[in-house]
């Protein structure tokens, strides 16, 4: 019999979905004569792919020949919690608890239905009679089940046991207890017990600060927790909200809690917040997804469901986390740009650029959707629709600040794809004007003056300020080689130019302005590999068919072609 604390990672480790070398990664089965091979290999890839539906849909099939696999019950669990299909569990964590009653995959997935359903009589009796999912969880579901039943003093006395938690979770006594006080309406005790300095700060634990100082008719001082946690503002729509509320005067509700349910969600909440980035993704999502299944109309987890997914690769899940938040919900704005790039994601381009469409239409006045749009067009080379994007938000904002050069920079370098020069130089050099010496703009301005070989001592110097800001950017780097390279200082050219492909060794365009360099130096064998190389990064068409001229029949020949002037004269090569 594993310890309670080992089993906290053994059923998710069973599955593969922490660390290598597990029972279904490495295909081993407790019963390999009776399972489904096939179904059971499936599952296992599956697995390693993090594709929940297909792991529920071969692990199921792998169980109709072996019913009591512990491992496989394990597998169709996990993937119907990340999935958020509790419901679906129930008949699987019965059988696996039966096989193994300690076994925290069944928890998860047996204590959240009866959470969910507010049955705080049979959670209280199922935690208390073996059933865990951690240490740290277990006390604090057991405490708001209590609260759930009418049970202050026994939640409290839990509570406060909970403070006694190391590793990380020593606080989280402290904080659920306050969030219990203010619950039932104690405010005094409630804000003492969130005050505490050591106490880490989070988004929810400042808002239910500031929402119980309002309770107590202490607005001011909830204004300035929010501005010192927060900065000045202006916030996202929730805390403009807030902030709206407290100035006027008026009493802001208490509801980062509603009831134990709640309470208990923010318990997974919080500890998915906590395992984020340290553990795998896979698992944090079993957390997260517990939080969004007791709150769902809890934006907040719902975002934290859809980041992770994100992470994980399941872009289609992503998106129907995203799809629940509704229009009138103060994350709707976040919800649909995070909705439009999992699209893109999934290669649905055209449905991505709907989505920000909607969203300039029904929140106008955001910039975030505006110049969301724009770069989506940007990226399938509609340019003058992106410049259109852009401009709405630099109209909105006379006389810029410098918080607007990068939209000038970006709508500069759109103006610059469709050839409007003079727009797109103006553009640029409002983004100067208003961040000085910002690299990226000192580069792509600096470069467009050499590709149209015109402004060459104010290029290079733009480049040189550049490159001496960020040494370690390729591009810039590449940028300063071929400065070089078109004021015929060939030798010069080729230190800068080695390191700019050094930097971005995959880089097509880099490695081809190698072999220009050197093929100017004589090094024509040289040449002739960077230019195989460059084409093996797959250019563009045109470019591509640039490289196949120049290794047929040299760089200075397809200069004369091109009325340029060689670098040293024809030369068959």
């Amino acid at each position: 019999m594993t310890t309670r604390s080992g089993r906290m990672l053994s059923a998710l480790t069973a599955i593969g979905l922490l660390f290598g070398g597990t029972a279904l990664a490495q295909g081993t089965v407790s019963n390999p004569d009776h399972a489904d091979a096939g179904s059971y290999l499936a599952a296992r890839q599956a697995t390693m792919d993090r594709s929940f539906r297909t792991l529920s849909d071969y692990a199921t099939r792998a169980l109709a020949t072996d019913p009591k696999n512990a491992v496989l019950l394990e597998s169709v669990i996990s993937a119907f919690i990340s999935m958020g299909e509790f419901d679906e569990t129930k008949a699987y964590a019965t059988v696996l608890r039966g096989l193994e009653p300690d076994n925290q995959m069944a928890a998860m997935a047996g204590l959240t239905v009866l959470a969910r359903d507010g049955d705080y009589d049979a959670l209280v009796a199922a935690l208390e009679g073996g059933q865990s999912i951690s240490t740290v969880v277990d006390g604090l579901m057991l405490a708001w089940a209590h609260i759930g039943q009418g049970d202050m003093s026994a939640a409290l006395e839990l509570f406060d046991r909970g403070s006694g938690m190391g590793q990380g979770f020593e606080h989280f006594g402290s904080y659920n207890k306050g969030l219990a006080l203010a619950l039932v309406g104690d405010f005094e005790s409630a804000l003492a017990a969130l005050s505490n300095p050591d106490m880490p700060a989070s988004r929810i634990s400042v808002i239910a600060q500031a929402e119980i100082l309002s309770q107590l008719e202490r607005n001011d001082e909830a204004l300035a927790l929010l501005t010192d946690s927060f900065g000045d503002g202006p916030y996202d729509a929730e805390l403009d909200g807030i902030v709206a509320d407290l100035t006027a005067g008026k009493t802001v509700p208490f509801d980062v809690v509603r009831d134990a349910r709640d309470g208990i969600a923010d318990v997974f909440y919080a500890v998915a917040m906590a395992l984020n980035g340290g553990l795998d993704d896979a698992y944090t999502l079993l957390y997260a997804r517990i939080a969004q299944e007791l709150r769902p109309d809890q934006s907040a987890y719902v975002l934290n469901v859809a980041g992770l997914l994100e992470r994980l690769g399941n872009y289609d899940l992503a998106t129907s986390a995203y799809d629940t938040i509704p229009q009138d919900d103060p994350a709707f704005p976040i919800a649909s740009l995070g909705r439009a790039d999992m699209l893109r994601a999934s290669g649905k381009e055209d449905a991505a650029l709907e989505v920000l469409r909607q969203l300039t239409r029904s929140h106008p006045d955001l910039d975030d959707a505006h110049i969301a749009l724009g770069d989506a067009l940007r990226r399938q080379e509609r340019y003058e629709e992106a410049t259109e994007a852009y401009t709405v938000v630099i109209d909105r904002h006379q006389p810029p600040g410098r918080a607007q050069w990068p939209i000038y920079f970006t709508r500069g370098t759109a103006y610059e794809r469709i050839g409007a020069w003079d727009k797109a130089e103006a553009d640029l050099r409002q983004a100067l004007e208003l961040e000085p010496g910002q690299p990226r703009v000192l580069n792509y301005l600096g470069y467009s003056f050499l590709e149209m070989k015109t402004n060459f001592d104010e290029a290079m110097e733009m480049i040189r300020a550049a490159a001496k800001a960020q040494p370690q950017d390729g591009y810039i780097t590449d940028s300063l080689a071929w400065g070089l390279y078109r004021l015929r200082r060939y030798d010069e050219a080729v230190d800068p130019m080695e390191r700019a492909v050094e930097l971005m060794p995959v880089d097509p365009i880099i490695n081809d302005h190698l072999g220009d360099v050197y093929w100017a130096v004589g090094r024509e064998r040289e040449a002739r590999f960077q230019w195989q190389r460059a084409l093996s990064f797959e250019p563009e068409d045109k470019e591509a068919t640039r490289i196949r001229k120049k290794l047929e029949i040299g760089l200075d020949r397809v200069l004369i072609e091109e009325g340029e002037e060689p670098t040293r004269g024809p030369n068959d090569g």
